[in-house]
């Protein structure tokens, strides 16, 4: 099967997009893997598709499959490319869009600079909605209006803020790892041992954070499903609400990624939280997809 393709990235987190707007697309998760490969497919972080509006004051629909197949809720850096390729595409004509994702509705906009700011909506601060199951854990330690949750991974307690931006995240400050810098943080080591912790259930996206400054911050993430990324948008904002309730960062937060700077505003719960970032076409093609995937 011949299938056209978009190759995207958002800070360095690229994907494949396919647009799904004029016919039903369905591949499966073997088929999402050989797509994702770097070597046998077209490689990708994850892969986007593009649907038609589900209902009345819905623009679009997309679902998001991560490199190993398995679909997920939310992706920050995905929103921000699916927004500049419907308007490229010519699906759209306009600069603020509704779009229907497994989380709920979120709001792009392009911006006249080229970058996308992104309306998240709210974090979910429920552990139960996270999902987070804390169940046989100590009590949290409470910092600011945020609890520090102590998780046993291999020998030793992480301390980690756990929060969802419509998929599950948890955030560890580096300096327990007795670094300063989030380049020496073990995330190859903790991060795989914390995303198939058994208190989450549906696995959760780690990451590791780096304070500069109460405006800076660096960051490094760990998405389950696909391993470190050059960035992970939810990753940012996720990091940015959890600095927030700690007490240690503003309502405006420059985060610095491996691959690229995203910018977060939160002004505190009820209130949306805010990301902008950059998106960018990188090529358009057709592969051939085998009936059973790689």
């Amino acid at each position: 099967m011949k299938l056209r393709f978009t190759k995207m990235q958002g800070a360095g987190n690229d994907f494949v997009v396919l647009d799904a707007t004029r016919a039903p697309l369905e591949l499966s998760p073997a088929q999402f893997r050989f797509i994702a490969d770097r070597r046998f497919g077209i490689g990708a972080d994850q892969i986007l598709i593009v649907g038609p509006s589900p209902a009345e004051g819905i623009d679009f629909r997309y679902r998001i499959v991560n490199a190993d197949g398995s679909e997920v809720e939310q992706c920050g850096n995905g929103a921000r490319c699916f927004a500049r390729f419907v308007k490229e595409a010519g699906l759209t004509d306009k600069q603020r869009i509704r779009v229907q994702t497994l989380s709920g509705v979120i709001e792009p906009e392009l911006r006249s600079d080229g970058r996308v700011t992104v309306d998240m909506g709210p974090p979910v601060l429920d552990l139960a909605r996270v999902p987070f199951h804390p169940d046989g854990l100590s009590a949290p330690r409470q910092v600011g209006s945020a609890e520090l949750w102590s998780l046993p991974v291999a020998d030793r307690l992480i301390e980690a803020a756990v929060l969802s931006m419509g998929n599950p995240h948890a955030v560890l400050p580096i300096t327990q790892f007795g670094v300063e810098d989030v380049d020496q943080a073990p995330v190859a080591q903790f991060g795989p041992l914390i995303e198939h912790h058994p208190a989450f259930p549906r696995r959760v996206n780690v990451g590791f954070l780096q304070i500069v400054s109460r405006g800076t911050v660096r960051l490094r993430v760990f998405e389950r499903g696909t391993g470190e990324t050059l960035a992970c948008g939810t990753g940012a904002c996720g990091a940015v609400v959890a600095g927030i309730r700690l007490g240690w960062l503003d309502e405006r937060v420059d985060v610095e990624t491996r691959g690229g700077q995203l910018t977060i505003e939160w002004r505190g719960p009820g209130h949306s939280v805010f990301l902008t970032g950059p998106a960018v076409t990188v090529f358009e093609g057709e592969i051939d997809i085998p009936a059973q995937g790689a």
